[in-house]
């Protein structure tokens, strides 16, 4: 997941990166049937799963910042303590953290959309953001992670006053990680739109340090 605020990005000189124009081409991935979703492996000792079950926006705030400040994840950094707890609100919103050691290692941030329909009601549920901190790459946790935050995507009903869910999806592009989208195809979500945009975007990413202190 990548976010590009142009206005943000072009009134933020104090951040002190050059931004410049670049082609940028946003992958659309989608699961509609639950069938297709890996079995979630056994996790290996000392690394757990779990929703956050008294999530803030300030937790929420700096996995943002940590995990996505290598990855020119911008959009958010100027949001208010109410945007965030605007969204953390709303019914089929879940965030998951990844820990190692005890060590948050990564996070994924669920949210659910209820879809019309002339028969019954469904909803959709879209990774909205997943990932891991720097250190943590190169373990095998993001494939573990992601069986997982699917099959909770899944059964997100079972938590929440929502309708079966029809599909689970997410979007992705060339400036994540170099293996989010072969990651997502691994365990079963199929591309079905590509786009290409010319954004506005850093020069270089702030880093998660920068990140977590940027408006």
């Amino acid at each position: 997941m990548n976010d590009f605020p142009q206005e943000k990005i072009e009134d933020q000189a104090d951040w002190g990166v050059e931004a410049y124009p670049q082609n940028v081409t946003i992958t659309s991935l989608q699961m509609l049937d639950s069938a297709l979703a890996e079995q979630p492996s056994e996790l290996p000792q000392g690394v757990r799963i779990e929703r956050a079950q008294h999530v803030t926006p300030e937790l929420v705030r700096w996995f943002y910042a940590v995990v996505g400040g290598p990855y020119r994840w911008y959009e958010r950094l100027g949001w208010s303590r109410e945007q965030w707890q605007e969204e953390l609100d709303a019914e089929g919103s879940e965030v998951w953290i990844l820990t190692l050691d005890g060590t948050p290692a990564g996070y994924c941030q669920l949210s659910a959309e209820l879809m019309a329909s002339s028969i019954a009601p469904t909803a959709d549920v879209e990774i909205l953001y997943f990932g891991l901190m720097d250190w943590a790459h190169g373990k095998g946790l993001g494939r573990l992670f992601l069986q997982t935050v699917i099959q909770r995507a899944w059964d997100i009903p079972n938590r929440h006053h929502l309708p079966e869910v029809h599909r689970v999806w997410v979007h992705t592009c060339n400036l994540d990680g170099p293996h989010a989208l072969a990651n997502y195809q691994a365990r079963g979500l199929s591309v079905y739109k590509v786009e290409q945009h010319q954004e506005i975007v850093l020069k270089q990413p702030l880093g998660s340090w920068s990140a977590m202190f940027a408006q």
